[in-house]
């Protein structure tokens, strides 16, 4: 299974273990949850989908890398208490809360959220003195004395043993209280990933012509030679830092986050490449609409790796220019969503003295709320920075009508106040119109560029399925109507599948 179905199918999950009959008990009670076990390759994004499903579903979640702890800090540490049994007194050992089951509550009174996500990684490699607490903890959902407060799903994950020396195999009668789900590396699925967080293109395009070294693992007598997901992704946020700072990203610097030094090497090379034909092909200037008839044949003679990485250029600057625009939208509609409540008929804003003073209430309310969802950690970073970008937006709305003259006649200061508002929100909104026809035009230039190197070849074919992989193109097409994309889509897609159906029609009569 794919780190995407797995998150579809954790996510359902959660939904059915969530679900409540109408005397308000869970239709599975919480003895029958199993527990969720994923099993994969390390660096496949098995911790990464448990923020997300948090986040997407509201729900808290705590998480820990039980390796990181001992015994006595998953079960509690040891106390001596007096208790009496048939009418004498012994002392008897007590254990102190669990610091896991403690996080819980301490997560469910800062945020306020009662059902969530209990995450314990890397749960197959622990200590000899950890794994029978790990066992009782899967198959009785508590640690020590202290069981998980109901509402909270189990979700672990693991590596399997061909990775990792210290695993340690679960008897047949824990396996048959959980809920296996193994998980594998998958190019097509991390692409789409890859696309939406803003992955460098030098690594997409690399990976899209050798897929073979997006996950792979080796055994050798010197040790594991290994390239992972999680590496490629950490290393393409170096190489935007480094770019920022102006630093080289060499066969060394590679090797530090792809420990295959084959493919460290390879991608060194391939990167140095990347540089040139960035140089060489100018591809601000074709997306600006300036198509050079000498670079359109250079690169139809080009080698394919060249070709690719040219393309793979293309779509870079592309989806750069659709987050911008895109971006801007999504402030947009957050700004229209204040500014509705700033107008509307609610009590504790029609007796503020001034449409100053509605705004700030507004804001107020806005920045509480957005505080207590990134405490709980149900938003990201993206959205976290899109918040703040509108909360400033908010408070130079506010600056502007406090300069505003006043004729001392408090509906028509109201009045006046709001028209300001939307004037200053049409400008907001005036620019997003723009930066979309703008995005527009250089998607436009692409398809140019494209037709006019490769006609309705093969290359061209490469540059649609791209499109329609990239997240923010897609989200991008929503709003912007172009019709060569939807012509070369119709036409090139369908012709590539009828000759893929032909190819297994000639192979059959073979």
């Amino acid at each position: 299974m794919n780190i995407k179905r797995a998150k579809e199918e954790i996510k359902n999950t959660i939904e059915a273990y969530l679900l409540k009959d109408d005397y308000g008990n869970y239709e599975i009670p919480p003895m029958r949850q199993r527990p969720v076990l994923l099993m994969g390759p390390p660096g496949v994004g098995k911790t990464q989908i448990m923020e997300q499903i948090a986040r997407e579903m509201k729900i808290g979640l705590v998480a820990y890398t039980i390796t990181h702890h001992t015994r006595q800090s998953a079960i509690g540490l040891p106390y001596i208490k007096e208790k009496e049994y048939g009418g004498k007194n012994y002392s008897v050992t007590e254990y102190t809360m669990s610091e896991i089951v403690a996080a819980i509550y301490d997560k469910i009174e800062q945020t306020g959220l009662r059902e969530g996500l209990l995450f314990i990684d890397e749960i197959n490699c622990v200590s000899e003195t950890l794994a029978p607490t790990m066992l009782q903890f899967l198959q009785m959902k508590t640690f020590g004395n202290h069981a998980i407060p109901e509402g909270w799903i189990i979700a672990a994950a693991g590596n399997p043993p061909e990775y990792n020396k210290s695993v340690r195999d679960f008897d047949m009668v824990t396996l048959d209280r959980i809920k296996m789900i193994h998980v594998e590396a998958n190019y097509e699925v991390w692409k789409i990933y890859a696309y939406e967080h803003d992955v460098h293109p030098a690594v997409i395009s690399y990976l899209n012509a050798r897929q073979e070294s997006f996950s792979r693992i080796e055994t050798t007598v010197d040790g594991k030679l290994f390239a992972t997901p999680r590496g490629w992704e950490d290393l393409s946020r170096l190489i935007e830092v480094y770019e920022k700072l102006g630093k080289e990203v060499d066969r060394e610097v590679v090797g530090q986050y792809i420990q295959f030094p084959k493919i460290a090497k390879d991608f060194a090379n391939y990167l140095e490449l990347y540089y040139k034909y960035e140089n060489d092909y100018q591809i601000d200037e074709i997306l600006n609409g300036v198509i050079r008839e000498n670079l359109c044949n250079k690169l139809k003679n080009a080698p394919f790796d060249e070709k690719l990485n040219v393309i793979g250029l293309l779509l870079s600057r592309l989806n750069r220019v659709f987050g911008q625009v895109l971006r801007k939208g999504d402030l947009a509609e957050l700004l229209m969503g204040q500014l509705k409540r700033l107008n509307s008929d609610d009590s504790s804003l029609s007796q503020a003295a001034s449409m100053e003073n509605r705004l700030q209430l507004v804001l107020k309310e806005w920045r509480n709320k957005h505080e207590e969802e990134k405490k709980a950690g149900l938003i990201n970073h993206s959205q976290d920075y899109l918040y703040k970008d509108a909360e400033d937006k908010l408070e130079q709305y506010g600056k502007l009508i406090g300069e505003m003259e006043l004729t001392g006649n408090h509906e028509k200061d109201i009045e006046q106040a709001w028209e300001r508002i939307k004037e200053l929100f049409g400008e907001e909104n005036k620019a997003y119109e723009m930066g979309l026809s703008d995005a527009g035009e250089k998607l436009e230039h692409g398809f140019d560029f494209m037709e006019a190197a490769f006609g309705d070849g093969q290359e061209m074919v490469i540059f649609v399925t791209e499109l329609n992989t990239s997240y923010l193109c897609i989200r991008f097409l929503k709003e912007y109507d172009c019709k060569r994309y939807y012509q070369y889509n119709e036409r090139l897609l369908f012709n590539r599948r009828e000759d893929n159906i032909k190819a297994r029609i000639s192979s059959l009569e073979k």
